[in-house]
């Protein structure tokens, strides 16, 4: 099976998680510190706080923004759940903004007429999520813009986009961001096996996503209430999670980050393949924009139903028949079932919709060999044929 991702593992990564093995600590140690200087150092943040998911990762972000019940949170439909559901988690109101049909983001025209319409009616969100699906950075200039119009907090679901860069800014410095929340799960550009962090420029937000990610617990003296006591002593300031990174996790992640701008201009490489073997397919391949530097997470493809009577279905089928691990990224989270009750209809967002009919996540990682490459592209022009 040729997945359409997966984890490169070295002999370096497997070294350092059998050191930490080795070792005293096998969380709480000062692998996770050393992880999150390399993901400042990677990005341009003051501060990363690195945490067991990119979920989680989300959960703590609102909650260091102060989202609770009654608040609203934006964010796309074109999404994996967990955007929305960490607003959620939080007692939140959630609504979505429709994608541009180009990029596949949240589009600023919809987000600003919806904006001016919220605005007339008292509703507007508190923060609003923008997702850099696939990698390519979300239009992040003039969606702060518009914060600072309206007046929401931006968190940036960037779980696809770790190394990516947009106009002069790497995506994670939170040049235009409250927070900015990466994910370090196998298919991702690194790994730590299950992971995230949510990094800001704000000492304060860091403070509070730190206590939030371990109890709502500090042993830090200058926080203390009590003073007087003992190096025994601890306080909970909140009520917080069991959100921790482990060391083995962290350790795996300082040797993987190592290599983060290797592998994606590996990604580069294959998706100049494919721009041009496909090119004469029926399909609509996804554009890379000249304002920012695509991670290349995913490579989706849509099938072009003007040029061809080959379904999605029929060629989803024929890949996976063919030994290829495709998938579909994502089944708008307004369709979702849990989310019917809160009355989302399908054409309420028909960018995102008229997307997922036609979409193919093929395979894009770093370790692709041009002979697997070229067995997708010549799956992909036999699946057209049946």
């Amino acid at each position: 099976m040729i997945p359409y991702g997966r984890q490169t593992i070295s002999d370096d990564d497997i070294k350092a998680v059998v050191d930490v093995l080795k070792s005293d600590f096998l969380t709480q140690g000062q692998v996770v510190p050393q992880f999150e200087d390399a993901l400042k150092a990677a990005s341009g943040a003051a501060h990363a706080v690195a945490v067991n998911s990119a979920t989680s990762a989300l959960h703590i972000a609102c909650m260091a923004l102060d989202v609770g019940k009654g608040d609203i949170v934006w964010t796309s439909p074109n999404t994996f759940v967990a955007s929305a559901n960490a607003a959620r988690y939080c007692s939140a109101d959630v609504d979505f903004v429709d994608i541009d049909a180009e990029t596949l983001n949240m589009s600023v025209t919809a987000l600003e007429e919806k904006l001016d319409k919220a605005d007339k009616a008292g509703r507007l969100p508190k923060v609003v999520i923008p997702v850099h699906f696939a990698g390519i950075p979300a239009q992040m200039e003039p969606i702060y813009r518009l914060s600072q119009k309206f007046g929401f907090k931006i968190i940036e679901d960037a779980s696809h986009a770790i190394g990516a860069k947009y106009l002069a800014t790497t995506v994670g410095d939170c040049a235009y961001s409250d927070i900015v929340v990466f994910s370090f799960h196998p298919v991702k550009i690194i790994t730590t096996a299950e992971g995230g962090a949510a990094l800001t420029q704000s000492d304060e937000l860091a403070r509070r996503m730190r206590l939030l990610r371990s109890h709502g617990i500090t042993r830090v003296p200058g926080e203390l209430e009590d003073k007087e006591q003992g190096a025994w002593y601890y306080e909970q300031h909140c009520l917080g999670y069991n959100y921790r990174m482990t060391e083995l996790q962290a350790a795996l992640g300082v040797t993987q980050i190592q290599h983060l701008d290797e592998w994606i201009a590996r990604r580069h490489e294959i998706a100049d393949v494919y721009d041009r073997e496909l090119a004469r397919l029926p399909f609509i391949l996804p554009k890379r924009r000249n304002d920012s530097y695509s991670s290349l997470h995913l490579y989706p493809i849509q099938i072009d139903g003007t040029k061809t009577r080959a379904t999605r279905r029929s060629v989803f089928d024929h890949l996976r028949a063919a030994g290829i691990g495709v998938n579909v990224h994502y089944i708008p989270v307004h369709i979702q079932p849990d989310f019917g009750r809160f009355g989302f209809k399908p054409q309420d967002f028909p960018n995102a919709m008229k997307y997922y009919g036609r979409a193919i996540s093929i395979p894009m990682y770093s370790g692709l060999t041009p002979e697997q490459q070229m067995t997708v592209v010549n799956e992909l022009e036999l699946a057209l044929a049946h």
